[in-house]
């Protein structure tokens, strides 16, 4: 669901962009507050996790489309949703700018349709109210495929207003929202299995992790390494295996877009979405996740390349930040307990 810069208008993008920029501050202040040192770590995998996981597109039966998860949900019930929103954040980043996945124009749409609905509004109203009756499998399960579902259709929705509020004609509201609501009704069901797959393993290693998102209190004396060594081989394992069996169709967004307009893209000459592209551009090493040199067609080197390399951006960018979020915590409390004495 990554919006090309050619859907939002510059105001709409530049709105969104400011909107997404307090939120994320927002969330880096209640994770300086909240932040577990033994999360850090799983900050960084988890990223690295979604950003491979985002590359295989699934078919959904019947209808010609595909989708891939969006990740908010995992990442809020392993990490809480402050880590989480920053986490997105840096998958979403990393995507737009290395791999030309969704526009620079676009980024703080993509960033709150797929990042605050999920670990803002779904996870805490939906998903939590459902795990506090009880965390094991069954719970998990349910509360995964209903908040996924939630939040999906919420993104979903808001892609429309985003579509209609910058001025978009091809895409009049009635029409578009009639194929985006239910198509991402299936992709959400499927993204709900999927995550409440990952979520009951990491449960069964280490249920201490979930319990932790939940309540907010410290994961405690147990190790995490052995949970994050597992989701280091998995990352590399979807990243530069199973990214190379994506589906070929068009995503939730694009088939909506076929269905009305008869393309999966549309053209813009707005200047602000013609300066943004020619960034792009220029920071795209990779773009569509392949070689330049492979053309169109792509390479399954490529491919593998791209899930391993932004895997590790990600890992990276996730990790830092939150490393930095906890050593500012622990620079506080030091002055303050040097301040008492």
């Amino acid at each position: 669901m990554h919006m090309a810069d050619a859907l939002v208008s510059p105001a709409v993008g530049g709105a969104m962009l400011a909107v997404s920029a307090g939120a994320i501050a927002y969330s880096v202040i209640k994770t300086k507050e909240d932040l577990d040192d033994k999360k850090v770590p799983v900050m960084g995998v988890m990223g690295a996790f979604v950003f491979a996981a985002q590359m295989i597109n699934f078919t959904i039966p019947v209808t010609g489309s595909s989708g891939h998860i969006g990740g908010g949900i995992l990442l809020a019930a392993l990490l809480g949703p402050y880590p989480a929103f920053l986490t997105i954040t840096a998958v979403l980043l990393i995507q737009a700018l290395f791999f030309a996945d969704g526009g620079l124009l676009a980024l703080g749409c993509n960033i709150f349709n797929m990042g605050f609905y999920a670990c803002f509004i779904a996870y805490p109203l939906i998903y939590k109210q459902i795990i506090k009756k009880g965390l094991n499998p069954k719970t998990i399960t349910i509360a995964s495929i209903i908040s996924v579902i939630i939040g999906l259709q919420l993104g979903a929705f808001s892609v429309v207003l985003e579509t209609l509020a910058s001025g978009i004609t091809e895409l009049p509201f009635s029409a578009f929202v009639a194929l985006m609501q239910p198509i991402h009704l299936a992709i959400g069901l499927v993204e709900g299995i999927i995550t409440a797959a990952v979520l009951t393993f990491v449960y069964q290693m280490r249920p201490e992790i979930l319990d932790s998102a939940v309540t907010g209190k410290k994961i405690g004396a147990v190790s995490v390494k052995k949970v994050v060594t597992v989701l280091i081989v998995l990352t590399l394992i979807v990243g530069g295996g199973l990214s190379l069996f994506a589906s070929s169709y068009p995503d939730g967004l694009e088939w909506s877009m076929q269905g009305v307009t008869g393309s999966t893209e549309l053209e813009t000459d707005a200047k602000a979405a013609e300066a943004a592209a020619a960034l792009q551009e220029k920071t795209a090493f990779m773009p569509d996740y392949g070689f330049k040199s492979a053309g169109e067609e792509g390479s399954a080197a490529g491919t593998s390349t791209a899930g391993i390399v932004g895997g590790t951006l990600t890992l990276l960018l996730a990790g830092l930040s939150g490393l930095a979020v906890a050593t500012v915590k622990k620079n506080k409390k030091s002055k303050a307990v040097k301040s008492a004495a």
